[in-house]
């Protein structure tokens, strides 16, 4: 199982010279991404924007929107250009997490409605893949630039309904748990890979999941102070939320060992903090 690292896009007081010291140190540290969280109505750096800063001072690690909340991107030929351009970029190293989101207020504050974003995210995708494959658009021609890849950035989406794993079978490379227990996430990848094989596709998907830490002497508090705010429009379950942080390599540990078992293939650690120290503790407590 790979283990990557969020990048403190969300996490209020970072400074973006420390995003970008933090993607090098990440690298630096041999994790094999770095993700992204993100919603609108929140003081945090846009996820496209700060993974292309990251890309502009590494060279080796994956980076990956895990996931951006796609129905608010209204307009998809952008999107696939803004994404095909960033993988480009960065050499092939662009991972697509894209998801629906759960917060009202980031849809009203688009002037957009929650009823209907299924489908909606349904048409979005399919554009995304037809621009990818250098569709051509009348007199205009191909929307560019071509991807490193073939058919488009690695795709990846996240969901934990039926209609999310049918999408998953039906567009993408793979899925992703934006948050749960290792238990949890192995009852869901189950119908990952179920709607996979009932559409007919080769292989597996790739299955991905988040976690949340924080270490060091101060770590629950840490934890605590970010995941309430960051979480407080769920009301009582954000301290399920802030509680399920690992804040010790113990729990770290923990939490590889599980998530392996349950068949995870990539398992990224999203940080509480933007303390550069946090990733050192964190590799120390996964080596």
């Amino acid at each position: 199982m790979d283990i990557g690292i969020g990048l403190p896009n969300t996490v209020p007081g970072t400074e973006a010279q420390t995003l970008l010291d933090w993607a090098k140190r990440a690298e630096g540290a041999g994790f094999s991404t770095l993700g992204t969280i993100g919603r609108l109505v929140y003081g945090g750096y846009e996820e496209l924007i700060a993974l292309t800063a990251a890309a502009a001072v590494t060279s080796r690690i994956r980076l990956t929107t895990s996931v951006l909340l796609t129905p608010l991107y209204t307009n998809p030929a952008l999107l696939a250009k803004q994404a095909a351009s960033l993988e480009r970029i960065s050499g092939g190293r662009f991972v697509l997490g894209l998801g629906l989101g759960g917060r009202d207020d980031d849809y009203e504050a688009s002037g957009l409605s929650t009823k209907g974003r299924g489908r909606r995210f349904e048409e979005q995708l399919g554009e995304l893949k037809r621009v990818w494959a250098g569709e051509e658009r009348g007199f205009a021609g191909a929307i560019g630039p071509r991807p490193v890849r073939e058919g488009g950035p690695e795709l990846i989406l996240g969901g934990g309904t039926e209609a999310s794993f049918r999408r998953v079978a039906e567009f993408a490379d793979g899925w992703i748990m934006g948050g749960g227990t290792p238990d949890m996430f192995a009852e869901a990848a189950a119908g990952v890979d179920a709607a996979w094989q009932k559409a007919g596709r080769a292989g597996s998907p790739r299955k991905l999941s988040l976690a949340y830490f924080g270490l060091g002497p101060d770590a629950r508090a840490q934890a605590d102070g970010y995941l309430l705010d960051y979480y407080g429009f769920l009301g009582d379950f954000a301290q399920q939320v802030a509680g399920s942080a690992a804040v010790s390599a113990e729990m770290v540990a923990q939490y590889v060992a599980a998530f392996q078992a349950a068949g995870c293939d990539e398992l990224i650690f999203v940080p509480t903090g933007s303390g550069l120290d946090q990733i050192d503790l964190l590799a120390e407590a996964i080596a």
